[in-house]
C-alpha cells in the first residue's frame, strides 16, 4: 500500500473479505499450500552456505544464528584487514548479518551491490531474454548504481526476487534516538527509491524523517539536539498489490521476524521508534508482542488495522500513535479479522485506544511524509522525544494524556516512557 494512492482494487480486497468463512473451510487444502509455500535459493542463502562452512586460520566461524552480542565479540577480535577480507568473501552473508559492525556491512553490501550490477548487465546482453526481460536488467542495474552512490549507507541488501534493501540516514554507531520507516505493499528494489512521488518511497520517507528531526532537535535544544539516525527498511517482502497477501498477515509474520531482529542488534542503548505505513503497520503490529524495551514508540499511518481489537492487546509497552488523513482510501477497507482475512480494528477508532495525531496537510494514502505537513512534524516530534510538541487528531489533546513527563524533549524520553 505505499506506492498505491488509490483504491481500484479496493473492492478485490472487500470480495475476498466478504469470502472469508468460505477461505476458513478450507483451510486445510489451498489456502495451506498458499501458507506454507517455499521460494527458491537465493545468493544471499548461497552466501551464507559458505560462510557456516568457512574458516579463518583454521578457526571456525561463528554461527549464523549466534546472538548479536557474540557475533559483534568476534568481529572486535579481529584485525582491520581481516574483518575486510571477510566482508570480501562472503559479501552477502557479513552484509545482512546482525551484530555484524554497522561500516563493515555498508562495506560487504556495497560489495553485494557490484556483483549484482554485473549480474544484470550480463542480462540486458542476454539474447535469450526477451525485450522486455532485458529492459527490467536494465532497471534493476540503475537501481542498484544508485544505491551505490558515494555516501550511501546500505545496512540490509537481497537481490533475490524483487529485492530487500535497508539504508541509514545519520551516524548509526552514535545515535541516541533512532527511527525506523516500515513501507507497506509493492515494495522492492525497484520501488525503494522515486523519482517522481518520492516521498511516497521508503527512501523518500526516511530522508524527509531524518531532516525534519534534525530541524526539530535543533529547534529544541540548544546543543543541536541528541544524535539520531533513520533507517529505510524494506527488508522483508512486502505483498505484491492488493490481493490475499495484503489482506492476510502472512507477509506480515515472517516481517515482523526480521523487524525484531533488526532492533535487537541496533548498536549501542539508544531508544528507537517505528513509523508504520499502511501494510507496513501489520508488520509492525505483529511485531510488537517481541519488540525489546528499547522500542518507545510505534507510530502507524494509513493503517488497515494491526492484527489487534485494542492497542492495549498488542502486548508492548510501547506508546501506540495512529493517524490517517481525511481522503485516504484506506479507511474504506473493512476493519475486521474473519479466518485470517482482515486485520482487525481501526487504530484511529477512539475504541482501538491509540494516541491519535493530526495529519493535516497530508493528501492521500502515500502522503504523510512530505515535507510541510502536520503529519511529518509529529513524527518528527515523537522522534527526537519531544512529546508534548505533537498535534493531536481533535481540537483537545487526548493524545497527550498521561505524557506530563514528557515536556523536556529529549532528554524526557526515558521518563514519558515510564508514565
Amino acid at each position: 500500500m505505499t506506492s498505491l494512492d488509490s483504491h481500484p482494487q479496493l473492492n478485490v480486497w472487500r470480495a475476498l473479505l466478504a469470502l472469508a468463512v468460505v477461505f476458513v473451510m478450507l483451510a486445510t487444502t489451498g489456502w495451506t499450500a498458499v501458507r506454507h509455500h517455499r521460494g527458491t535459493s537465493s545468493p544471499l542463502e548461497a552466501s551464507r552456505s559458505a560462510w557456516e562452512h568457512g574458516h579463518l586460520h583454521g578457526r571456525p566461524l561463528p554461527g549464523l544464528d549466534s546472538p548479536p552480542r557474540r557475533i559483534a565479540r568476534f568481529f572486535a577480535s579481529l584485525s582491520a584487514y581481516q574483518r575486510t577480507g571477510l566482508a570480501q568473501r562472503y559479501p552477502l552473508a557479513v552484509g545482512n548479518m546482525n551484530g555484524a559492525p554497522v561500516k563493515l556491512r555498508y562495506r560487504a553490501n556495497r560489495i553485494a551491490l557490484d556483483q549484482a550490477r554485473k549480474v544484470e548487465r550480463g542480462r540486458m546482453q542476454d539474447r535469450r531474454l526477451s525485450a522486455a526481460g532485458q529492459h527490467g536488467a536494465a532497471r534493476r542495474m540503475h537501481r542498484l548504481e544508485l544505491l551505490m552512490r558515494p555516501g550511501r549507507k546500505i545496512l540490509a541488501f537481497d537481490p533475490m526476487g524483487g529485492g530487500r534493501v535497508a539504508e541509514v540516514f545519520g551516524n548509526l554507531d552514535r545515535a541516541k534516538r533512532v527511527s525506523v520507516v516500515v513501507p507497506g505493499v509493492d515494495t522492492n528494489l525497484l520501488t525503494f527509491q522515486r523519482s517522481d512521488r518520492k516521498y511516497s518511497a521508503p527512501v523518500g520517507m526516511a530522508r524527509a524523517l531524518y531532516r525534519a528531526e534534525r530541524s526539530a532537535g535543533h529547534h529544541r535544544t540548544s546543543s543541536g539536539g541528541a544524535p539520531i539516525a533513520v533507517i529505510a527498511w524494506a527488508d522483508y517482502t512486502a505483498p505484491a498489490g492488493l490481493g490475499v497477501e495484503a489482506a492476510t498477515a502472512m507477509r506480515a509474520e515472517s516481517g515482523a521476524v526480521r523487524l525484531n531482529a533488526l532492533v535487537r542488534a541496533l548498536p549501542g542503548r539508544s531508544h528507537v521508534a517505528l513509523y508504520c505505513h499502511s501494510y507496513g503497520s501489520v508488520v509492525c503490529g505483529v511485531a510488537a508482542r517481541g519488540l525489546p524495551d528499547r522500542v518507545t514508540d510505534i507510530a502507524v499511518a494509513g493503517s488497515p488495522g494491526m492484527r489487534a481489537d485494542k492497542a492495549s492487546k498488542l502486548g508492548t509497552g510501547a506508546r501506540i500513535w495512529a493517524m490517517r488523513d481525511s481522503d485516504d482510501w484506506i479507511r474504506d477497507v473493512p476493519y475486521l479479522e474473519v479466518g485470517g482475512l482482515g486485520h482487525g480494528a481501526d487504530p484511529v477508532s477512539a475504541g482501538f485506544g491509540a494516541r491519535v495525531l493530526s495529519a493535516d496537510g497530508a493528501t492521500g494514502h502515500a502522503g504523510y511524509f512530505e515535507p510541510g505537513t502536520q503529519s511529518l512534524a509529529n513524527f518528527a516530534e515523537i522522534g527526537v522525544g519531544a512529546y508534548r510538541a505533537v498535534r493531536c487528531a481533535g481540537e483537545d489533546d487526548a493524545c497527550l494524556s498521561g505524557l506530563s513527563g514528557a515536556g523536556s524533549g529529549l532528554s524526557g524520553a526515558t521518563t514519558a516512557r515510564r508514565a
